[in-house]
């Protein structure tokens, strides 16, 4: 196992922990936040989940199709490297 090899496992390892965190950190589309709240959902409160939402949202989309074409990077250069 050569030292691009190496490179690209952590790479990729990076990448895949990147993509199991921010899902982790989404809220599901049941979320019963009335419950924990008391049932006082301020409009301030209301945005402000959405503008997370929508931010982790965002990034889980860049980061995964950032992991699928560095996936296709990877194996492109093993190819014709030979290794």
């Amino acid at each position: 196992m050569g030292a691009l090899e190496i490179v690209f496992g952590i790479i990729l390892l990076l990448f895949a922990l990147a993509i199991i965190i921010v899902v982790l950190l989404q809220e599901g589309s049941q979320k019963n936040m009335g419950v924990i709240t008391g049932g006082a959902d301020t409009f301030l409160s209301k945005n402000k989940a959405r503008s997370v939402d929508a931010f982790l949202s965002r990034w889980t989309k860049v980061i995964a199709i950032g992991f699928f074409l560095f996936v296709i990077v990877v194996n492109a250069v093993m190819y014709f490297t030979g290794a």
